[in-house]
């Protein structure tokens, strides 16, 4: 009766309520994706701790030039 043998009010209906629920899904793991490459710390991520302690410490002044490419070259092997 009135054009709902099909069980859906308008043609297409599925589509709509999947992408209801499929868009604000993507935008989600979207935002998550751009938070995560933003909130590196330092301009420089390693990967490697020890390098971005002596990075550090070069920084403060603790270490000079000579001693940090020294161990900066220990540390990469």
């Amino acid at each position: 009766m009135f054009g709902m043998e099909s069980g859906s009010w308008m043609p297409g209906g599925g589509l709509v309520m999947l992408l209801w629920w499929l868009v604000p899904v993507a935008v989600a793991v979207a935002a998550a994706v751009v938070i995560r490459l933003f909130s590196r710390t330092g301009t420089h991520a390693t990967g490697s701790p020890a390098i971005d302690i002596l990075r550090q410490r070069y920084a403060r002044g603790e270490i000079g030039s000579e001693e940090f490419g020294r161990c900066k070259r220990e540390l990469e092997g």
